[in-house]
């Protein structure tokens, strides 16, 4: 029996960018059947020797690994005209290109949208950048905790007068990743219908300040100010109590309450009488401390027990150990495990989507570098002594899989 087709099965992207936001974009493409070539430099992308959370692995760091399943490796000196001549023959087959270089590094190395373009019409160009392509920003660095820091996120939660918390993700990373993807499917069904390619920009700062169009639509629209309480409320644009409280054991979350009913539960005589919709706003730190000193004096379980009990919207407060041998977790079927040649047996979330007709799936882990440089090579019809010269002279790389035998 033939395996299912996947949704992107037949397209190829060009994957030239490094960190997290583009890969992450271009592995989602991949998951769903593209053939995804990853475009890097001779002695690999700079991800690969630099482990997020210290996390090595055999020859691929888990930081590269989580980010670049589904993909082939061309590892090929750009600085070459020889190896910028091998990126331009790989466009011409390709439907998406993706980068995110620093401002004016597509240009000078020829791979710009209007070079490109001119050499493939229909080809789907997306340039990620932090700031934006122009402007006074154009020049900083786009990583996650800066535009976390300025996208204003950080003080819709916690105390007034503490320093804010950045989210516990590579919030800005994941986020513009998810934007990209979007901006390429739309692009390609543009394409579809009309058989003409264009440029695609996405900018962190537009993604993660976009992520918060109900919140600052309340602050420009409803002209409600963005104010931190006394205590550490979740959000300021939710009414109390709304956050994480401390049991005796550990900690729950709680959203979203009657007052009445939850007074009941947690034995706090003052919440008779007050409207959620009224109260829950002009009392916000009263009614946070008043709950939080009730749910100290008993165990998580307790409390979740009679809190969804009764229909008051409460769940656990999960680390990562916990998070992965939850119930849901696993019917959902939500971390994928499989083999890779050399990293051994991974076990990683999986996808955040289900086709039932043209289902995800992984083909192949994270490529060593330029492991297919050969093999990509030759699709573009270089003669085998073309590329065993290019080889020689170090204008590409490769990287053979070790001998299973060995």
């Amino acid at each position: 029996m033939n395996a299912p087709s996947r949704i992107l099965d037949g397209y190829r992207v060009v994957d030239c960018s490094i960190a997290m936001a583009g890969p992450f974009a271009a592995q989602r493409l991949g998951d769903l059947g593209a053939d995804v070539i990853k475009v890097e430099p001779t002695a690999g992308e700079w991800q690969r020797f630099a482990a997020a959370g210290g996390a090595q692995g055999n020859r691929i760091n888990v930081s590269f690994l989580s980010l670049n399943r589904n993909k082939r490796s061309l590892a090929v000196d750009l600085k070459s005209d020889e190896g910028k001549n091998v990126v331009r023959e790989l466009v011409r087959t390709a439907d998406v290109f993706i980068q995110n270089y620093r401002p004016g590094v597509a240009a000078r190395l020829g791979l710009d949208y209007a070079t490109l373009s001119a050499l493939n019409p229909s080809l789907v160009y997306v340039s990620m950048s932090g700031y934006g392509e122009d402007g006074p920003y154009r020049d900083r660095p786009g990583q996650d905790l800066l535009l976390q820091a300025m996208s204003g996120a950080m003080l819709s939660a916690g105390r007034a007068g503490e320093p804010p918390t950045p989210a516990g993700q590579y919030l800005a990373d994941a986020v513009t990743a998810s934007t990209a993807f979007e901006a390429v499917l739309a692009a390609l069904l543009h394409r579809e219908r009309t058989g003409e390619g264009q440029l695609v920009t996405v900018n962190m700062l537009d993604a993660l300040t976009t992520l918060q169009m109900q919140e600052l639509s309340v602050h420009t629209v409803g002209s409600v100010p963005q104010e931190r309480g006394a205590e550490p409320n979740a959000h300021v644009y939710i009414r109390a109590p709304y956050g994480v409280f401390a049991t005796s054991d550990g900690y729950i979350a709680l959203a979203f309450a009657d007052l009445a009913v939850l007074g009941e539960v947690i034995g706090e005589p003052s919440f008779a009488g007050l409207d959620a919709e009224e109260h829950g706003w002009t009392h916000r730190d009263e009614l946070y401390a008043k709950t939080a000193a009730r749910l100290a004096g008993d165990t998580s379980e307790h409390w979740l027990d009679a809190l969804l009990g009764v229909g008051i919207w409460a769940g656990p407060v999960y680390g990562y150990a916990e998070l992965v041998e939850d119930p849901q977790i696993i019917h959902n079927g939500t971390f994928i495990e499989y083999d890779h040649p050399t990293e051994g047996h991974i076990k990683t979330p999986g996808f955040p989507y289900k086709f039932h007709k043209t289902p995800a799936s992984v083909e192949r882990g994270a490529p060593l570098v330029g492991e297919h440089s050969r093999e990509i090579l030759a699709e573009l019809g270089f003669a085998p002594e073309a590329i065993d010269g290019m080889l020689a002279g170090a204008v590409i790389a490769e990287t053979p899989l070790p001998d299973a035998a060995s």
